[in-house]
């Protein structure tokens, strides 16, 4: 049997999500090298070139930078800002390269369309960081389904609690905080997952319409608690009490989100404890959370119809004291129901048997990966997918839970869309693959 090509691979936009999905190459070596990395900032360069062995050479500036030059590896590694997929993308996909390109993979319609006309054009393979597609729960659940298990989906219930430090974090004091500025919405930048997971549940139907409704009601000025202050290291009499305590969050857990929070710092080797205090005095991270200039959606609910008449659902809330996801199908002969967090789900039949009315089994996939488990979460989701990213890069055969951008597209639609839906208070027709309006 012949040796399996090692693919080579450049990582653009050097920050936690890309050098998570480039990490598989010290796992597995002999399949993945990393061999160039392209980032504006200097710190991150030099740091991705310690971690590599890169060279000068190796790396560069920015994405515009690398695809000027002759192609210098098979694929790219894309973990830019949401806002930056594209026109990053669209010059490498120009020049050559396939990518792995990390999720929302655009930001509105046109770019994705945009997007996807170019890989099509270009004959590129684009493959979309859907990572919970790789979690064992879920890529069981879809075989089932496929399987015929429930008969046809006729309802999908999905619901995503955000917890409360990841509502902070990202979506209140961090950059995924306005809409204006970050170009994604909340909906798309925590639930893309979600949608993903509905269409794939789905997947060979098109949805057909949806609609949808959502607000910020709590975190704004309009609800900050008496005797707030500002900043909460600062000037607030309420500090020791609030839940959202800047103090709580990231210096009493200062490895809780500390790719995020201390960006800021990032150049200092070792910062003590006064850095960290300084930092947050002088950044949004420590801002009082009803101060902070947010125009995202704390809560948001999602309603679609498919063309063969099954309806879903998904319910956002952020604030959550334990954050959670968890998917309930109804199909024509039975049901799956589960939570994704317990690594187990049920399934659920009709029993006509004297005194019996619903037979069921559990399905434990306890011992095949966890929610906390390698490259910062996902039930050991984020190695999969890098796995089997590199696997079709060397001819192999996707796994059912390869995400191509073409089957990545109604899932981004169904977000840009139902938001949409929400700022209109309207319910929007969907176009046809490949049809834009």
């Amino acid at each position: 049997m012949a040796k399996k090509k090692q693919v080579t691979a450049i990582i653009v936009g050097a920050g936690h999500r890309s050098l998570c999905y480039a990490g598989y190459s010290k796992h597995h070596p002999d399949k993945l090298k990393i061999v160039g990395v392209a980032d504006p900032s200097e710190h991150r360069r030099k740091h991705t070139a310690e971690i590599y062995g890169l060279t000068e050479k190796q790396c560069f500036k920015s994405a515009e930078e690398l695809a000027k030059k002759p192609k210098q590896a098979d694929c790219i590694i894309n973990g830019t800002m949401d806002i930056q997929h594209v026109p990053t993308s669209i010059p490498l996909l120009k020049r050559g390269y396939d990518i792995l390109l990390e999720k929302p993979f655009a930001t509105n319609e046109k770019e994705m369309w945009e997007l996807y006309d170019t890989a099509v054009k270009y004959k590129r393979r684009v493959m979309i960081c859907h990572v919970l597609r790789y979690v064992p729960f879920l890529t069981k659940v879809r075989e089932l389904i496929a399987a015929g298990e429930i008969g046809e989906v006729m309802n999908i219930q999905t619901v995503e609690h955000v917890s409360y430090h990841h509502m902070g974090i990202g979506f209140v004091r961090g950059k995924w905080n306005r809409e204006d500025v970050c170009k994604s919405t909340m909906l798309m930048s925590k639930c893309c997952h979600d949608l993903d997971m509905i269409t794939w549940m789905k997947s060979g139907i098109a949805p057909k319409r949806v609609s949808s409704f959502g607000s910020n009601m709590y975190f704004n000025n309009q609800k900050m608690p008496k005797g707030a202050g500002t900043r909460c290291l600062v000037d607030c009499e309420i500090e020791p009490k609030c839940d959202y305590s800047a103090k709580k969050h990231y210096l009493d857990h200062p490895g809780r989100w500390s790719a995020y929070v201390w960006a800021g710092i990032e150049h200092l080797k070792n910062p003590s404890f006064m850095d960290r205090v300084k930092h947050l005095n002088n950044s949004n991270f420590g801002k009082c959370m009803w101060r902070c200039d947010n125009n995202t959606v704390d809560h948001q609910t999602v309603m679609i119809e498919f063309t063969d008449g099954c309806t879903a659902s998904h319910n956002m809330v952020g604030g959550a004291a334990m954050p959670s996801r968890s998917i309930h199908l109804l199909g024509t002969h039975g049901e799956i129901q589960g939570v994704l967090h317990e690594n187990k789900f049920v399934v659920r039949h009709i029993d006509h048997r004297p005194g019996y009315e619903t037979k069921e089994r559990v399905v434990d996939l306890k011992n095949e990966g966890n929610l906390d488990g390698a490259f910062g979460g996902h039930g050991g989701g984020d190695l999969r997918l890098a796995a089997d990213f590199v696997n079709v890069m060397s001819g192999e055969k996707p796994s059912i839970s390869y995400t191509g951008i073409e089957d990545s597209v109604y899932g981004h639609l169904t977000g840009f869309l139902a938001d949409k839906a929400r700022r209109e208070n309207s319910v929007i027709d969907f176009p046809k693959l490949g049809v834009k309006k």
